[in-house]
């Protein structure tokens, strides 16, 4: 069986294909399979590299995930949020240097109740009615979701982390993952452009845990998806434990690309923490979105999810020009658009 091909023309397999699939992965498959990932992305998106301003407002989290370096219960994170203000401050600046998306990414933070973040996303709505607004801050109602909708926003992240509930309940101090994956169908149920997503390397992680996300994704067919490699932050249980790899975050890139060839797919800041090159790799690997950081200087390091993150002390217009440059060192070009799924640009009227 020629299951690079196979993926290639029938990509939905069963779990024992897939246990196949990796069985008899060589050197010479997974390049076979980059070169058609970055061939599948070309075919839906050109060299299009799509640029998003991450705007990340609080650390405040009331969750208590084991990986995370905002967790609740640690006591050595200096917290902060930004003002409303402050979040439109970000926005101005992220508009003045070209981009169409801003991506309000926090903790769970009880502060931002769902009556603020409406406020806040109608008002840079207003303010910016040819911008995409992404929100990923958690957990909710769906009734929440639905009031975000209705407020304007566009789409919403929300990374699954593991569809495994065993896994999931091992990095979650054992709550169930039904919530989440439930979350994620109501979101598209919705209207959002939806993005789910797991981390590679996970401590516990198996095989069987990697198909159980690819199943549900082939299964849920989001509009984007968030992967990177574990790393660890030296605040939390798991400081110890050995990060994800680069080799295994771009080789799941690639099969991504290949089961949703139309996925909006990020080369993410992980990628570029655990290797200089890495955002590169990925973009390489089939990736086609980069999320460049539009917070304030003074709180980018505080927004620590794990050690070693890159770009806190860059200024916004220095990260627009340092990534811009990388996206060109791999033949691509950046694209300063609203960016959204193929199944959804004929929604839209106002395009930049």
């Amino acid at each position: 069986m020629n299951w690079v091909k196979r993926l290639t023309e029938q990509p939905a397999l069963s779990r024992e294909e897939w246990r196949a699939f990796f069985a008899a992965l060589t050197d010479e498959s997974k390049e076979e399979i980059k070169h058609h990932a970055v061939s599948a992305r070309r075919d839906h998106y050109g060299a299009d590299v799509y640029m998003r301003g991450l705007i990340e407002f609080t650390n405040y989290c009331k969750r208590n995930c084991s990986y995370c370096g905002i967790q609740g219960s640690n006591r050595q994170v200096q917290r902060y949020r930004l003002t409303e203000d402050e979040i439109l401050s970000c926005c101005d600046q992220g508009y003045w240097l070209g981009y169409r998306t801003f991506v309000l990414q926090g903790g769970e933070d009880p502060f931002f109740t769902e009556d603020r973040i409406v406020r806040l996303v109608k008002r840079i709505k207003k303010t910016y009615p040819d911008c995409a607004v992404t929100l990923s801050v958690g957990e909710w109602p769906k009734s929440s979701y639905q009031a975000f909708f209705d407020a304007g926003a566009d789409r919403y992240l929300l990374r699954h982390e593991a569809a495994s509930d065993k896994l999931y309940r091992a990095l979650h101090n054992g709550e169930s993952n039904a919530k989440r994956l439930q979350a994620l169908w109501d979101l598209k149920e919705i209207g959002f452009q939806i993005g789910a997503g797991f981390m590679v390397g996970a401590p516990g992680q198996t095989l069987d845990d990697l198909i159980d996300d690819l199943i549900f994704l082939q299964a849920l067919q989001p509009h984007m998806v968030g992967i990177g490699p574990f790393l660890p932050q030296s605040d939390t249980a798991l400081a110890d434990a050995e990060p994800g790899t680069l080799e295994w975050t771009c080789l799941l890139l690639s099969i991504i690309r290949l089961i949703l060839p139309e996925v909006l797919l990020p080369a993410t800041t992980a990628l570029g923490s655990l290797d200089p090159k890495g955002r590169e790799r990925g973009l390489l690997a089939g990736a086609n979105v980069v999320m460049p950081n539009l917070s304030p200087t003074n709180v980018r390091d505080l927004y620590a999810l794990y050690d070693g993150k890159i770009c806190t002390g860059d200024e916004a217009a220095h990260c627009r020009q340092c990534i811009e440059k990388r996206i060109a060192s791999t033949g691509f070009r950046v694209n300063m658009t609203r960016g959204d799924h193929p199944t959804r640009r004929n929604l839209y009227a106002i395009e930049c």
